[in-house]
């Protein structure tokens, strides 16, 4: 123990418990092969330390549930939404909101209203659930990240940037009327939760105006987005959070949210922006594929959870032991010699499956086969961004096999302790160490979309 460095003590006491069982590994070899090899196939029940999101997976506050007590369950005008809309308007800087049941709901209704087929949506990097919204209207979702940001092991400080140069020229040759919008994600998911640096924002909101186009963020995680560039952005480390995060939102035209990840709920999401007219417009889907504008698929104690949950996300001590909580775990697998994303980012550990498993071709699923030797070492639930998430080309119809190759270890918000983070890596390390032996997996069977939720595999023999 190095006393010299500061403590990141949880900025919380625990006042409940969830028991955990741990299972035996024939109890896992068996309960994985039922699953199909497909980790989203397991049930909760059989898992001892659960990361396969931090999507509606974290610990509300008390504040937030005695908010819950308070929900206003009317139809129209529920008091919760007002509160909710005031917060947004407040934290944000957006004036008109619609709320949604999550994330991808909100992707649902804002590409139905701006989307149309053949188009094309640039991005740093599209997430699954993104993509496939971008796919089932017909478009076509491009990535235009930074070239470090495709290189696991390149340490630096913003590798969720945006390709300006590469963005501009695409605009330049293909007009608003080919990519009618575009879209930045911030942290970037896809490699590694690498944040987005506010020059390069700013740079993005440039081209966006140059060619006459709205700039849309994917703001799940725009409050770990914001500590990154206070901690490591030129400028900002007096800057409080809260004015970062207003500072940044500023240069969007609207935002989608899913709030089950820096809203600190269970449920919940949003979509919002700043013209009434593209609100209008907007509202239309939102009553037929989500509800009255005014709930949006949810109840009323959930939009007060979500207003309170957004207020407590921007708290500096928090953030510092969230952040750090993450950096823990990659220093510990970074230490031990096992290949990580550098540097660690926002919300995840990502290992680096080519790196950890070089044996093993594109075609056999790499990332997915070492989620399944985790979950079989130690009941460790993983998830893969690799191959299998990728998909095929929707004009080929072959397999993707992107860049990067990666196990994502997702840290649920206020839920497990560094001791737990510490059984992670003791885990990951004793796969690490056998390695060699760990083989590959086929599909055996794949639905059109998103497959890497309801897919089945088995071990190539």
């Amino acid at each position: 123990m190095d006393w010299s460095k500061p403590v990141n003590a949880e900025p919380f006491r625990i006042k409940m418990v969830e028991p955990v069982r741990m299972t035996s590994r024939a109890e896992r070899e068996r309960l994985i092969a039922a699953a199909g090899y497909n980790l989203f196939a397991l049930d909760s029940k059989d898992i001892f330390i659960d990361l396969l999101t931090d999507s509606g997976t974290g610990a509300m506050s008390d504040r937030q549930w005695a908010g819950i007590m308070q929900g206003d369950e009317a139809y129209a005008g529920s008091r919760n939404f007002f509160h909710f809309k005031e917060t947004i308007e407040k934290l944000l800087g957006f004036p008109y909101v619609i709320p949604t049941h999550q994330g991808r709901a909100a992707e649902n209704v804002l590409f139905t209203t701006l989307l149309r087929e053949g188009q094309v949506v640039p991005n740093n990097m599209h997430f699954d659930t993104t993509k496939a919204h971008v796919e089932h209207k017909r478009g076509k979702a491009r990535n235009f990240v930074c070239p470090e940001g495709l290189v696991a092991e390149e340490v630096a400080d913003f590798k969720g940037n945006m390709d300006l140069e590469k963005l501009d020229r695409f605009m330049a040759e293909n007009g608003k009327e080919t990519a009618p919008f575009i879209m930045l994600t911030i942290t970037c998911n896809s490699n590694g939760g690498q944040p987005v640096s506010m020059e390069n924002i700013r740079g993005v909101r440039r081209i966006a105006d140059k060619h006459g186009v709205p700039l849309f963020f994917d703001c799940a995680r725009f409050a770990e987005n914001a500590y990154f560039i206070k901690e490591r952005e030129p400028g900002y480390a007096q800057t409080p959070v809260r004015e970062i995060v207003r500072e940044m939102l500023s240069y969007a035209d609207g935002c989608t949210m899913s709030a089950k990840k820096d809203a600190l709920v269970n449920i919940g999401g949003f979509l919002a922006m700043r013209s009434e007219e593209l609100y209008q417009q907007a509202i239309v889907w939102a009553v037929l594929f989500e509800g009255f504008p005014t709930y949006g698929g949810l109840a009323g104690r959930d939009l007060e959870a979500m207003a309170r949950g957004l207020q407590e996300v921007v708290e500096e001590d928090y953030l510092r032991y969230r952040i750090g909580q993450v950096a823990y775990l990659g220093a510990l697998l970074n230490e031990a010699g096992v290949p990580i994303v550098l540097p660690t980012g926002g919300h995840a550990v990502y290992l680096d499956a080519k790196r950890f498993l070089p044996h093993l071709p594109p075609e056999q699923f790499p990332a997915q086969a070492l989620t399944v030797e985790l979950y079989r070492e130690g009941g460790v639930r993983g998830v893969e961004i690799g191959s299998l998430l990728a998909g095929r080309d929707p004009e080929t119809g072959k397999n993707i096999h992107p860049e990067l190759e990666m196990v994502r270890l997702t840290i649920p918000r206020r839920t497990y302790t560094d001791r737990h983070m510490e059984y992670v890596a003791q885990t990951v390390v004793n796969v690490f160490q056998r390695r060699e032996s760990i083989g590959g997996l086929e599909l055996v069977h794949e639905p059109p979309v998103l497959r890497h939720f309801t897919c089945r595999l088995q071990p190539v023999v």
